[in-house]
């Protein structure tokens, strides 16, 4: 126990920022950022800006509920593709393109 706490280095300000545009640039969304740097010792409770924040004025924001649903969307388009007669998997479809319309409605997003 004693030893995980001297290993754990405090970074600066700057340096946490530079971690999660890092992060944020293999594609990851907030939630997930915070759950890698969560594992690597360092919390981000302890530094001024959200995670979300620092992606917002760096223009690298993406909605994490949005990017959960268009990629589940194309997993069920993918599996509607090799399975012409699942009648399941295109009700789902619909279901979930329409949650997604909702979610970009709701944040303005024009819907393609």
């Amino acid at each position: 126990m004693e030893k995980d706490k001297e290993k754990t280095e405090k970074i600066t300000q700057s340096e946490f920022e530079k971690k999660v545009i890092e992060l944020s640039k293999k594609g990851l969304t907030s939630e997930k950022i915070g759950e890698e740097l969560k594992k690597g010792n360092i919390h981000p409770k302890d530094f001024d800006k959200k995670i979300s924040r620092i992606l917002k004025e760096k223009n690298l924001y993406q909605s994490p509920d949005l990017k959960n649903i268009e990629s589940k969307l194309e997993r069920i388009k993918k599996h509607q593709e090799k399975n012409k007669q699942d009648k399941r998997a295109m009700r789902e479809k619909d279901r979930v393109f329409a949650q997604m319309r909702k979610i970009k409605k709701y944040l303005k997003i024009p819907i393609k």
